[in-house]
């Protein structure tokens, strides 16, 4: 699959997803930093890549119908810490396994993983 990292996530969890078999690139490696979250999602769609962010306001399905995106994850965590979110990646990681993410917006939890579509 291919996914993009927000520019709210470490750019290091990158390896996480790249050593899973991902490919992956960051809103910084593009430039996009800053960027309204409109703009970031038209560059993953014309890129086919599912975006990875901690910006809850993606998960407004009113705004962004996940239905029209390559997928939306959003991490909601106690902790916004690097430990934290590379064991959400891996969660995540290995829900993908047997869930479908485009057309769905998944919201990754301490404790669970809820998806939508």
């Amino acid at each position: 699959m291919k996914f993009k990292l927000d520019e709210n996530l470490s750019p290091s969890l990158a390896a996480v997803f790249a050593a899973a078999g991902h490919d992956v690139m960051t809103v910084i490696q593009q430039s996009l930093g800053g960027q309204p979250d409109q703009r970031v999602l038209e560059v993953c769609e014309r890129e086919q890549r599912a975006l990875v962010t901690h910006d809850l306001d993606v998960a407004n399905i009113r705004r962004y119908p996940p239905a029209e995106r390559s997928g939306i994850v959003v991490f909601r965590l106690g902790s916004q810490a690097h430990g934290a979110a590379e064991s959400a990646t891996r969660r995540l990681l290995e829900h993908l396994k047997s869930e479908r993410l485009a057309g769905m917006l998944w919201i990754v939890e301490d404790e669970r993983i809820r998806i939508h579509g």
